[in-house]
């Protein structure tokens, strides 16, 4: 079975209709998380173990999460960013907090204006981007240009006043309502957070429930699907 950069798929198992559904939705899904890996599928498409065992080889590198500002909650989200499979980049201005003893854990730390590292660094839209610089001087002129990238996801920092002030900028920057749209701020879902960590959890939540097409409601006694099936991008195979 093979699973195209568009979505569509080619060829099929030679099993029930729904097993060739269920593998090319699991390819998907590890397609965005450009990870090769092993997955269990019964043989009429459903998640009960004790079936056939694909394994699905993709093809393409791991996605990638751009935390810009080097502030106290950027090492949560990082631990939170690798925990998901992104290949994670921290990127500030200031040289002496975007620092390696800061960021062990992050595949790279770059010193750099925001908004320049942004143009010159290459995205996709499997690309997420968090904007924890909570400073107009970073955020105007990074958001303006996140905004208009085909990028997965973009969040920013910041209360309610903050976000109504730096929404105002940027429409004063030339963006409009539709880009405008886009912006996820304040970032993160509504978990009641207050440290570092938790905060890192909230916005880990909002980027798989905006990659997956989640409603971030709990699932209990709701009548919502517990997987869903978006289609991904890049090449994968399952055999």
């Amino acid at each position: 079975l093979l699973v195209r950069p568009d979505g569509s798929s080619e060829g099929g198992l030679g099993g029930h209709p729904d097993l060739d559904r269920a593998a090319a939705a699991e390819a998907r899904a590890l397609l965005d998380a450009g990870r090769t890996a092993t997955v269990e599928i019964a043989e009429d498409g459903s998640h009960c173990p004790g079936g056939l065992t694909l394994l699905v080889e993709v093809n393409v590198p791991p996605p990638r999460m751009i935390v810009f500002g080097a502030v106290d909650f950027t090492a949560a989200l990082v631990k939170a960013g690798k925990f998901l499979g992104y290949h994670v980049t921290v990127c500030d201005a200031r040289a002496v907090f975007a620092t390696r003893a800061r960021f062990p854990e992050a595949d790279d730390v770059v010193v750099d204006w925001p908004h320049r590292y942004l143009r010159s660094t290459p995205t996709d839209a499997r690309t997420v981007l968090c904007v924890l610089t909570h400073d107009a001087k970073f955020d105007i002129p990074l958001l303006t240009e996140a905004l208009r990238l085909p990028v997965a996801f973009v969040g920013a920092m910041g209360s309610r006043r903050t976000h109504a002030d730096r929404e105002r900028r940027l429409r004063e920057a030339g963006l409009g309502e539709r880009e405008l749209s886009r912006l996820r701020s304040p970032i993160g879902l509504d978990l009641g957070a207050r440290t570092p960590e938790e905060t890192a959890v909230s916005i880990a939540a909002e980027i798989v429930a905006t990659r997956r097409g989640g409603t971030g409601v709990p699932l209990t006694g709701s009548a919502t699907p517990i997987h869903h099936d978006r289609t991904g991008r890049g090449g994968t195979r399952a055999a």
